[in-house]
């Protein structure tokens, strides 16, 4: 997939990163999409991607890892997981 989704909301301040938060938020909040790096656990993404088949919110498995995903996001650590609200 790609990150033509997530370039625009971290323009505009719309992302949020982690993965406790990312958890908690398809538990209750409205999330929009939710990005997953290539190498995030894989116990962690079948997670995220149950709970997000239940709200159904559309998960973008990407192709870059959590390192190159914390880069792209401008962000001094890696990201396995952000999304947008």
């Amino acid at each position: 997939m790609s990150l033509a989704n997530l370039r625009p909301a971290l323009e505009e301040k719309k992302v949020v990163f982690g993965t406790e938060r990312a958890l908690k938020a398809l538990k209750s909040e409205k999330v929009e999409e939710l990005f997953i790096s290539k190498n995030c656990p894989i116990d962690l993404k079948e997670r995220l991607i149950k709970y997000a088949k239940i709200k159904e919110v559309l998960v973008t498995e990407l192709k870059e890892s959590n390192d190159e995903l914390g880069a792209l996001c401008k962000k001094p650590f890696s990201v396995n997981v952000c999304y947008i609200i």
